[in-house]
């Protein structure tokens, strides 16, 4: 079956593919953006400052473990049953995760339960997000034309900038608007319970739209993998372990930046937080823009040689975003974050169409999602703990060093893989055809 080719179809296919990853995103973020300003308090009151931080940021790496199981829970029916069906659950999953952690009450109501329950949430988090993006992935490249998959591959990549951007403006605006009790009180639950309105809309744009035709043809034929996980195990185990190698450095960079760093100039730094928020909310159009300009250079140069650029040029982000910071400046602050979301952004944007097009269609959703989160728990999971403890033991300096090391690691990765700008994501003619 061809791709799509009206305007409408086309339209569809963009919100369908946007909205959701923009959703889940928002969700997923804005734990980060609490855990960095308020969830220490709230969920661990008992433990000394540091500690309490520490163990905030460890909650926060509990859904980096969800993220790979629910890549194959979701990959499997994915790939099993439709893309369509797959990505409405799990935007309900990460959905009423969210709503039900802005309804938790914290550590001097339930005790040593709410921190308990707090971690089971965030894994239903992760869950739900591991499923996500494979699904609104493939809804953009398996109908794209030949030529186009790393542009229609745009719009659910640009789903983390707008969700990133949602859920900081958001806490920008409460901590304004709130005294520093009333937002440490219940402020900081509005941006979860409000998640619920925006589930709804995600529901009904995805419920409108049609399967792919990629898998259209796969269940035409009667192909569907019996096994997803089983299949891309013997069949792409090592095209797993690199492509999730080469977004390990976006997630390094990322939350490094939007966690740690947030912690950091706040904390360290004494900078308000309404001002720490807001510049965090300014830089991250840089990430927006390198994304979409990513993408288009992805069409017309390949995939490898875009990645490679970018993940040189976060390697050398690294050392310099430090420095900056230090200086202690809105404008130096500001700079820094917006080099970090720039050079995510890079590297992130031309991963929506690299990933997918390394494996078959036939698991295809299962395996582009696990290797996707597989680099998110490598690169993501401890990446704000990690800075923490590097910053506490040996200064910043050696932060910038962690993100100049996760870009290599991504660059070697990278390498070992082909270029895949000129490969069919369609099925194969069937014999004799």
């Amino acid at each position: 079956m061809a791709p799509v080719s009206s305007t409408y179809a086309i339209g569809r296919i963009a919100v369908g593919s946007f909205i959701g990853t923009a959703i889940e995103f928002y969700d997923f973020y804005i734990y980060g953006t609490a855990t960095a300003l308020v969830l220490n308090t709230t969920f661990f009151p008992t433990l000394a400052p540091v500690n309490a931080t520490l163990a905030s940021f460890a909650t926060f790496a509990v859904a980096f473990i969800g993220r790979p199981l629910g890549s194959l829970l979701f990959g499997h029916f994915g790939d099993r049953v439709g893309r369509k069906a797959t990505l409405v659950a799990s935007l309900l999953t990460m959905g009423l995760s969210t709503v039900a952690i802005g309804l938790l009450p914290g550590y001097a109501t339930l005790g040593v339960a709410a921190p308990v329950i707090l971690v089971l949430l965030r894994f239903l988090q992760g869950i739900g997000l591991g499923g996500e993006w494979g699904g609104a992935a493939l809804l953009a490249v398996e109908n794209a034309p030949a030529g186009r998959r790393s542009w229609y591959a745009t719009f659910p990549q640009l789903g983390p900038s707008i969700g990133f951007f949602a859920a900081n403006g958001l806490f920008l605006a409460l901590s304004a608007a709130l005294s520093d009790d009333a937002f440490r009180s219940w402020g900081w639950r509005i941006p979860f319970l409000a998640s619920a309105a925006l589930v709804v809309v995600g529901l009904v744009v995805r419920l409108r739209l049609s399967e792919t035709p990629v898998f259209a043809e796969v269940v035409r034929r009667r192909e569907q993998s019996r096994l997803p996980l089983v299949d891309m195990l013997r069949k792409a185990p090592l095209r797993l372990l690199l492509g999730g190698g080469t977004i390990i450095t976006c997630y390094v960079v990322f939350y490094v930046t939007t966690t740690f760093c947030l912690s950091y100039v706040t904390t360290t730094l004494k900078l308000p937080k309404s001002e720490a928020l807001g510049l965090l909310v300014a830089a991250i159009w840089a990430m927006a823009l390198t994304t979409v300009l990513s993408c288009l250079a992805g069409d017309r140069y390949g995939r490898k040689p875009v990645l490679i650029v970018g993940c040189v040029f976060t390697g050398v982000i690294g050392l310099v975003m430090f420095p900056l910071l230090s200086v202690g400046t809105a404008l130096s602050i500001g700079v820094a974050f917006a080099l970090g979301l720039g050079a995510m952004g890079w590297v992130y944007g031309p991963l929506g169409a690299f990933l997918p097009e390394l494996f078959d269609a036939r698991y295809r959703y299962s395996a582009s999602s696990f290797a996707y989160n597989l680099g998110g728990v490598l690169g993501g999971a401890l990446a704000p703990t990690i800075a923490a403890a590097l910053a506490a033991a040996n200064g910043t300096t050696a932060v910038g060093w962690y993100v100049a090391g996760s870009a290599v690691v991504s660059l070697l990765c990278l390498l070992g893989l082909p270029e895949t700008r000129h490969v069919s994501t369609e099925l194969p003619a069937p014999v004799g055809a």
